[in-house]
């Protein structure tokens, strides 16, 4: 059966959807119903440097009013805060809280065990056949889901503190 562009794109996104689905169930039985796949998003782009709405507005490409309500759901949920800017006491600077980096760090349990029953389901050498045929098409370098500073390569086991 041949498969056309669109057909790939959908079983591409079908794929995401099926691994983010699952995490994100698999999340909310470990103790974090409350969070959704833009939340990841968001705490990931604070750790690497979105200190403000309109940096976390443009990292995601949405509206500063948008990061700023994703930003307050966040806060109330405890996965951020805001501290004093040492440069400026007038200004606030977003922090991921221990508790967004122990979320972060769950999730990847999460996904390295999803990607665990994808090998078994497949077999391992194909499921490493495939990210191999992926990385060709995509390129090495990890995707990202914002603009800059994507942190996919950056250790979550400790925190930035810089």
């Amino acid at each position: 059966m041949s498969r056309s562009g669109a057909d790939l794109a959908l079983l591409l996104l079908g794929g995401f959807r099926a691994l983010v689905d699952e995490a994100q169930a698999e999340l909310g039985r470990r103790g974090y119903e409350d969070v959704r796949p833009v939340h990841d998003f968001a705490i990931r782009a604070i750790a690497a440097g979105a200190d403000s709405a309109s940096e976390l507005g443009r990292r995601l490409s949405v509206s500063k009013q948008a990061a700023a309500k994703t930003i307050a759901v966040l806060q109330e949920r405890g996965y951020v805060g805001r501290d004093v800017d040492p440069d400026d006491a007038r200004r606030k600077r977003l922090q991921v809280t221990e508790r967004g980096f122990t979320m972060l760090r769950e999730g990847e349990e999460v996904f390295d065990e999803l990607r665990d029953r994808w090998a078994r389901q497949i077999g391992a050498e194909q499921l490493a056949e495939l990210e191999r045929r992926l990385t060709d098409l995509v390129g090495p370098a990890p995707v990202r889901l914002d603009a800059p500073g994507w942190i996919a390569t950056q250790d979550l086991a400790e925190p930035d503190r810089g």
